[in-house]
C-alpha cells in the first residue's frame, strides 16, 4: 500500500466530511440494474490501459475540472468517481460539488476495492 503525505490525507480528510461516498458493492448493484450514472475514472493517463471498471470513461484528475462541463452538462447526472484507493476520487468528487454538480459519489476503496470484492475489470 502506498505510503501517503500528510497534507495529502489531511486534504483527503477534509474533503470525505463533504461528499458522498458509495461501496464497491453498492455501485455494482447500480451498474447491474443499468442504474443512469456516469462512472468516471479520474486516475493518470497511465493508468486506464491497466485496467478500468466496466462502463466507466476517462477524465484524469489532472483535466477533469477544464472537460467536464463539454462531457457530462446536465450538473444533475448522477457521477461515480473512482481512482485506485478512493483518495483522489474525493477530491475530485468534492471539487465536483463547488462546480456544481449535485449527485456526486466517490467511490469508497477505489478500484482496489472494486477488485477486492472480486468485481471484474475491463482491459
Amino acid at each position: 500500500m502506498k505510503q501517503h503525505s500528510p497534507g495529502f490525507l489531511a486534504l483527503v480528510t477534509e474533503s470525505k466530511k463533504r461528499i458522498s461516498e458509495i461501496t464497491p458493492k453498492d455501485l455494482k448493484h447500480k451498474l447491474d440494474h443499468k442504474e443512469h450514472l456516469c462512472l468516471i475514472d479520474v486516475r493518470e493517463d497511465n493508468e486506464w490501459p491497466m485496467g478500468h471498471i466496466p462502463t466507466a470513461i476517462h477524465l484524469g484528475k489532472g483535466i477533469i475540472e477544464r472537460d467536464i462541463e463539454k462531457k457530462i452538462p446536465d450538473l444533475n447526472t448522477p457521477i461515480v468517481t473512482y481512482c485506485s484507493g478512493g483518495f483522489r476520487c474525493a477530491l475530485v468528487a468534492d471539487t465536483l460539488q463547488k462546480m456544481g454538480y449535485t449527485h456526486i459519489y466517490s467511490l469508497d476503496t477505489g478500484m482496489q476495492g472494486w477488485i477486492d470484492a472480486g468485481y471484474s475489470i475491463e482491459k
